[in-house]
């Protein structure tokens, strides 16, 4: 089950309140992203890819959190409202490789939750979509992926498995582009104008 849109909507205004920052656009610019390719892919539903990336980060409620917090914290409370496809996109959108995201035993309940959910799961178009949305969408607009992964990097400093996971969003835009028959940023709005620009990167906590 999805929440509707105007329900969506409502939750993201509500979350914004709860906990203020930049994540907020970037989380209404991924259901965009998400939507405006969706309309050029037949097996998808745009307004239900609008949805779930509307709420892929809506664990973010909560407060300043790691990437594994928000991400279960996302999951339980879409389940508690019974949006069980909202919910496994809120699990997989910050896993692109997946299974093999997990080849070591997590130390903390929220990973060790999350691994489980994860090795019982295998990628369909919508959770690819979001982890391809997710890397398109900067809280100040579009942008092409190596200015989002520069500035995910920036802000965070590069990790073990960034580029392996890079290399699969790469995968997942070529993969969607020979459906669509065009480029996925020709969907997006004045991606050419947003790419140039260079803001500071906003870290966890920024209003």
């Amino acid at each position: 089950m999805l929440p509707t849109v105007e329900e969506a909507l409502k939750e993201l205004k509500l979350a914004g309140e709860l906990n203020p920052g930049p994540w907020i656009r970037h989380s209404v610019n991924t259901g965009i992203a998400a939507r405006n390719i969706a309309e050029k892919l037949p097996s998808l539903d745009p307004e239900k890819a609008y949805i779930v990336g509307l709420l892929h980060d809506i664990g973010r409620r909560v407060g300043i959190v790691d990437i594994p917090t928000h991400v279960l914290e996302g999951y339980r409370y879409c389940m508690q409202k019974g949006w069980d496809e909202a919910a496994r996109i809120c699990m997989t959108h910050s896993y692109l490789r997946m299974q093999d995201e997990f080849d070591y035993d997590p130390e903390t309940e929220t990973e060790k939750a999350i691994k489980a959910y994860i090795m019982d799961c295998r990628a369909n178009d919508y959770d690819r979509l979001i982890q391809l949305c997710d890397s398109l969408a900067a809280d100040y607009g579009f942008v092409i992926l190596e200015k989002r992964f520069v500035d995910i990097v920036r802000r965070h400093g590069i990790m073990e498995g960034y580029i392996k996971g890079w290399e699969i969003a790469f995968a997942i835009k070529d993969a969607f582009e020979k459906e669509m028959g065009c480029s996925i940023y020709d969907v997006l709005p004045d991606i050419g104008k947003t790419s140039l620009l260079t803001p500071k990167p906003w870290k966890p906590g920024d209003k």
